[in-house]
């Protein structure tokens, strides 16, 4: 059995597709696979993230009948960070049913692929940021950059919270998903991050609407991945 938590530099930059896509390549590979998102805001039915993990995996929710509940603890209806949405609701988020809901699902699949919420910083209540909880966890982390101006530093901040807290970093995948971005820029991001932290350049997503034409392109990182955490 093994787990990946999966952060990105910012909330919006791709965190959910590259999700859904390393589901479908874990899948691909014979493996026994479920995701899970701890928390999600802005919804008050069945969450979207996991809705969109569940189609990128080719999956549907009756396959994942008994688990469906576990697979997302927290909803809440207000956009924000989860300590916010929680407050405006009156509702408390327990971090011992995160993790119970997590282990469940780590006896009885072979990944457990965990989505973040926003970034590693955000935090659930007034103690407790989600990286914590990831750390708490042992997960290895999967950091998702927007590859744009400003993901230098966003990139490079992430990297040192997740350090300093002395987790396993399985490397960053960049995600070329805004529009009007430079190449120049699109092409040096990567390299200037590899060379200032030394961590592993996963790949870089291209910007398609085909998601079967996407997975194709995920599929070297996924092969990235899979390297990685054989080594680890």
């Amino acid at each position: 059995m093994k787990q990946i938590f999966i952060t990105g530099t910012d909330t919006g930059v791709g965190k959910t597709i590259i999700a859904g896509l390393l589901g479908r390549f874990f899948i691909n590979g014979g493996y026994k696979v479920i995701t899970q998102k701890w928390i999600q805001t802005g919804v008050d039915k069945f969450p979207a993230d996991i809705d969109v993990h569940l189609k990128l995996m080719k999956k549907r929710k009756q396959d994942l009948g008994p688990y469906l509940p576990y697979m997302c603890p927290y909803l809440f209806k207000f956009a924000s960070s989860p300590h916010l949405s929680a407050r405006l609701e009156g509702k408390s988020i327990s971090i011992d049913k995160i993790k119970r809901n997590f282990q469940f699902l780590s006896e009885n699949f072979d990944f457990v692929i965990v989505e973040g919420i926003g970034g590693a910083l955000v935090p659930l209540n007034k103690r407790r940021l989600v990286i914590d909880v990831a750390r708490e966890l042992n997960l290895p982390v999967l950091i998702v950059a927007c590859n744009k101006l400003g993901a230098i530093n966003h990139t490079l901040l992430t990297i040192e919270a997740i350090k300093r807290r002395n987790m396993k970093i399985i490397g960053i995948a960049f995600n070329n998903q805004s529009v009007n971005v430079s190449k120049t820029i699109l092409r040096d991001n990567p390299e200037i991050i590899r060379t200032l932290t030394g961590e592993t350049i996963l790949g870089i997503l291209p910007r398609l609407k085909d998601n079967d034409l996407l997975y194709k392109k995920f599929i070297p990182i996924g092969k990235q991945i899979i390297s990685v955490l054989d080594k680890k």
